[in-house]
């Protein structure tokens, strides 16, 4: 007979083991549950974490874009006011000319032009110092600065301006022999090149491989950079002792032997960066005559700007520059003149005209006269005279021109006047960790500029009739007179003749050449 009490108290037992099982497998699959709801949680971190930084690195990236561009926008107008700036100094010159004229005129300088673009940092720098922001505390002002304060002077933006510019007429212009009808210019330039290229210093240059896999002398070079401009089919010899144009066929078959994908240009040069193109040009010969320092174009000696029948302009000339000029086949006799061949003249040479032109300010002679002088060392009290003297005692010996003064100038192989300048303006805007530079080349022709404040001009028509034009810078034909009431005249109905004087008329100059880098 069983016991009811026993059977209950197994039955509890049963009972509570079966729920402490199913509270045990509630357990397990709850902990199961929250694995899974962990993993699910650290793969939508990783998953948000992902994404926020590619989009931290998208916003990051296109702030430092936009801000770029925004400095890069604010250094080239900061580039493009130094242009204006520079075209309203050099448009004073005649002004400052007329002004101090006289008093040179006592010291024996006549018909000086003063190159006041010389002097930029002087009379620009006001409009270049910082102005400060409304409501902000001013910066102790420099000593020199003061006049920033005044209207409309000063830049905003904590930018700045740096300004170079660079007498283009005090070089060698390749582009004067651009004619193969005016064999005495190109002869002109090929001696001038030929006493650039000569000084035995220079011999590593020729002896390697150009920038073609050639070997070129001086007289191919010489010859190719005139070949390039000269319209001529035939092959242009830079040795004087012939007759200055070769025989020897069409100089476009030279290119296509080389396997160069172009041919010459049978033109003028629009820039120095086509220099590039011409066969034989290499680095070595660009760095060392083209562009010797990329930070100062005044050390350039080459151009590709300036007026066709003009001589170089000896009175802001480089020292490297009047070297050329001198040791010119045209102008002494190259195996007889010492500073034309001795390294040790030519160096007493440039550390002389070095001096003299850093406490000058740029200028070596005050007029072609002064330049020959010097190099003739001739005895007098001019400054010119005086220089003579201290390349005298420097052991440099005296220069035998084969012409005379006039003769020179009659070729225009000398001159003492400029007509072209380069403008070289580089806008800064400091950042955190960076600085942005853009630059703007302007190459200004001051060719028939008026003087500042003139009211009239006159020109002829083709007709060979003449006439007055009223304005700032009016021009006449043929056809009467012509009313300009804006700067720069009106020229509708000038003849076509005259169109390009009127054009030319404003007193700041036409810009001929311009690149935003």
């Amino acid at each position: 007979m069983s016991r009811p009490g026993r059977h209950h108290a197994g039955t509890r037992a049963s009972g509570a083991a079966a729920g402490g099982r199913a509270r045990r497998r509630r357990l397990r699959a709850r902990g199961d549950r929250r694995g899974v709801a962990l993993v699910m949680v650290l793969g939508a971190i990783t998953v948000l974490t992902v994404f926020l930084t590619e989009l931290q690195e998208e916003t990051s990236t296109e702030l430092s874009a936009a801000l770029a561009d925004r400095d890069a926008l604010r250094a080239e107008y900061y580039a493009k006011s130094a242009v204006n700036l520079s075209r309203m100094l050099i448009a004073a010159e005649p002004s400052v000319s007329a002004a101090i004229g006289p008093m040179l005129g006592m010291l024996g300088m006549k018909d000086v032009q003063v190159p006041v673009w010389k002097f930029t940092d002087m009379f620009l720098g006001p409009f270049n110092a910082q102005l400060v922001e409304p409501g902000a505390e001013p910066p102790p002002a420099p000593a020199g600065e003061g006049s920033a304060a005044g209207k409309n002077l000063g830049l905003t933006g904590g930018g700045r301006f740096e300004l170079k510019i660079v007498d283009e007429d005090s070089k060698i212009n390749i582009n004067r022999a651009a004619d193969d009808l005016a064999i005495p210019d190109q002869l002109a330039v090929a001696g001038q090149l030929f006493g650039l290229m000569a000084p035995a210093q220079y011999n590593p240059l020729f002896e390697e491989r150009d920038g073609d896999g050639q070997f070129s002398d001086r007289m191919t070079i010489c010859s190719a950079l005139i070949d390039w401009a000269d319209p001529g089919d035939q092959l242009f010899n830079c040795d004087q002792q012939s007759n200055g144009q070769g025989s020897t066929g069409a100089e476009d078959n030279i290119y296509q032997t080389l396997g160069l994908a172009y041919q010459r240009k049978n033109a003028p040069y629009d820039s120095l960066d086509e220099l590039r193109l011409v066969r034989g040009m290499s680095d070595d010969f660009w760095a060392t005559f083209i562009e010797p320092d990329p930070g100062d174009p005044d050390k350039r000696v080459l151009t590709v700007w300036g007026k066709r029948k003009q001589g170089i302009n000896v009175v802001s000339a480089s020292p490297q520059a009047l070297i050329a000029l001198t040791c010119s086949p045209n102008m002494v006799d190259v195996a007889t003149t010492p500073l034309c061949n001795d390294p040790n003249q030519m160096t007493a040479f440039l550390t002389v005209a070095s001096l003299v032109q850093g406490m000058t300010g740029g200028l070596l002679f005050p007029s072609a006269g002064d330049y020959v002088a010097a190099m003739t060392q001739k005895e007098g009290q001019s400054m010119g005279s005086m220089l003579g003297q201290q390349l005298k005692a420097m052991g440099v010996e005296p220069v035998k021109f084969k012409q005379s003064l006039k003769a020179m100038q009659s070729q225009k192989l000398i001159g003492n006047k400029t007509t072209f300048l380069s403008i070289y303006a580089d806008g800064i805007v400091p950042g955190n960790k960076r600085e942005t530079r853009v630059r703007v080349h302007a190459v200004l022709d001051l060719t028939g500029a008026e003087k500042l404040g003139s009211s009239t001009s006159t020109g002829t028509g083709t007709g060979g009739g003449t006439g007055a034009g009223t304005g700032t810078g009016g021009a006449g034909g043929s056809s009467g007179a012509v009313t300009g009431s804006s700067p720069g005249g009106s020229c509708a109905g000038v003849q076509p003749g005259d169109y390009e004087n009127c054009i030319r008329s404003n007193p700041a100059g036409t810009i001929v050449y311009y690149r935003i880098e």
